[in-house]
């Protein structure tokens, strides 16, 4: 029991048994010039009525993407999520504790688990997939450990056109177990076969890349897939899942390992989280997978039933027999993922991506044709582009958010992108005719 002094007495006993004078001793650690000198300036405390009211005050004054017409992408997209999807997910069945150690009492969320992890298979085109990940960024770099364990090679070649966030967490990861980490130019909005090729070593484990990529460009996966394998090394693409009701799935390109972010599935932006990362890889790869698997069993009366396994991670089993330590899975974000899927289905992800494939393109036209604006890339896309813009992206962002209109990322963000005057603009099937051609008629303000 953890002893709390409550009186004067008790408070002048510890500080002798501890050897001060005062409790301001205690704070001599923190420099003189930012330690609070006075009492603190808080006002009165308010009724819960009274701060119901406040609070409401102040949450009005955020613009939420609700308020306003977002076209800000880079990873975290403002998809429509069916109202089906938080009921569902709430329901009693799934409220079973955060690990499910035993599963004679956590059948809901195992067979959540389960049926996420059928889903990502079918959408990947792989064999296997794991419980989900924290994010697209360390699901990816996740990828890059297998890689290097499954083919004993220790080096990792980045696609110049991979999220600047995987990027980083990939060479976050590598630090530690000393992996060799490149990354490769992308003139143009894409990886240039050729160029990999010349690039490609025989102590290569993995070539990692994003389709469609940080631009919204397509890569050559075709030829890209022809030069990595031809060189020993593993294919890792990073998809984005609704892209892949138009697109074809990572296994027809002949990948290795799928990896992504699984936001746009059902979740929404939430000021850019809680994410929801996945991981796909074909069956020889299943033992060095990160996290943890949920299987299909029968009971002792021949029921069907779900439990964990292949739990290769650092909690289950001995630290140096792990694969990885990543130890959680993002299960409520994959539950709502999972709905999502069974809600909208096969047919309704193809009219979701084509919805998005031709609304981007109209706007993507509609702006180029403004005075001084530019398409960055003069190559195929999906939902996302960048324009070159005549005035800084920074500005217009800030003066179109005053407008209602949230217009895009400013790529000056990501000084490794080299991308000067680029802006990131992003359409779902939730951005309305009217709210794109208002957008365009905002920009033509800055021509």
């Amino acid at each position: 029991m953890t002893y709390i002094p409550n009186t004067d007495a008790d408070r002048r006993a510890m500080m002798a048994a501890i050897g001060i004078e005062s409790v301001e001793a205690l704070l001599t650690v923190i420099p003189e010039d930012v330690r609070l000198d006075a009492p603190l300036d808080l006002p009165p405390a308010l009724s819960e009525l009274e701060l119901h009211d406040a609070m409401g005050e102040m949450a009005d004054r955020n613009a939420s993407a609700d308020r306003m017409a977002s076209f800000v992408g880079g990873g975290m997209y403002d998809h429509f999520v069916p109202s089906a999807v938080g009921h569902l997910a709430g329901r009693s069945e799934y409220l079973t504790s955060y690990t499910p150690y035993q599963p004679e009492v956590s059948q809901g969320t195992l067979q959540g688990i389960y049926e996420f992890q059928t889903m990502i298979c079918e959408l990947t085109g792989l064999d296997v997939a794991n419980a989900s990940m924290y994010d697209g960024a360390s699901a990816t770099a996740e990828a890059a450990l297998l890689a290097r364990s499954a083919t004993r090679r220790n080096r990792v070649l980045l696609a110049g056109g991979l999220h600047p966030h995987y990027v980083e967490t990939v060479y976050t990861y590598a630090h530690g177990p000393g992996i060799e980490v490149e990354t490769l130019p992308c003139a143009g909005g894409a990886l240039d076969p050729d160029r990999l090729a010349s690039a490609l070593s025989e102590d290569t484990a993995c070539v990692i890349v994003q389709h469609p990529n940080f631009f919204g460009c397509l890569e050559s996966m075709g030829d890209l897939e022809r030069v990595v394998h031809a060189a020993g090394a593993l294919l890792v693409m990073a998809v984005d899942p609704i892209s892949l009701g138009v697109i074809e799935s990572p296994g027809a390109y002949g990948a290795d390992i799928a990896v992504g972010e699984g936001q746009s599935m059902g979740n929404h932006v939430s000021y850019g989280g809680p994410a929801l990362g996945f991981f796909a890889a074909r069956d020889r790869f299943v033992r060095r997978m990160p996290g943890r698997i949920a299987g299909q069993t029968v009971d002792q009366e021949n029921r069907r039933g779900f439990v964990l396994t292949l739990q290769a991670r650092e909690q289950h089993i001995r630290r140096d027999k792990a694969t990885s330590n990543i130890c959680t899975s993002q299960q409520l974000n994959a539950l709502m993922a999972t709905i999502y899927l069974s809600l909208i289905g096969k047919e309704g992800l193809r009219q979701v991506a084509e919805l998005c494939l031709h609304k981007s393109h109209y706007a993507a036209e509609r702006i180029a044709d403004l005075p001084g604006y530019a398409l960055a890339f003069d190559r195929p896309f999906f939902k996302e582009f960048v324009v070159q813009t005549p005035a800084p992206p920074g500005e217009i962002v800030t003066r179109l958010a005053e407008e209602r209109l949230l217009a895009g990322i400013d790529l000056r963000r990501f000084p490794s992108l080299e991308l000067e005057n680029g802006l990131l603009i992003a359409v779902t099937e939730r951005r309305t005719r009217a709210q794109i051609d208002r957008l365009v008629e905002a920009l033509g303000r800055y021509s």
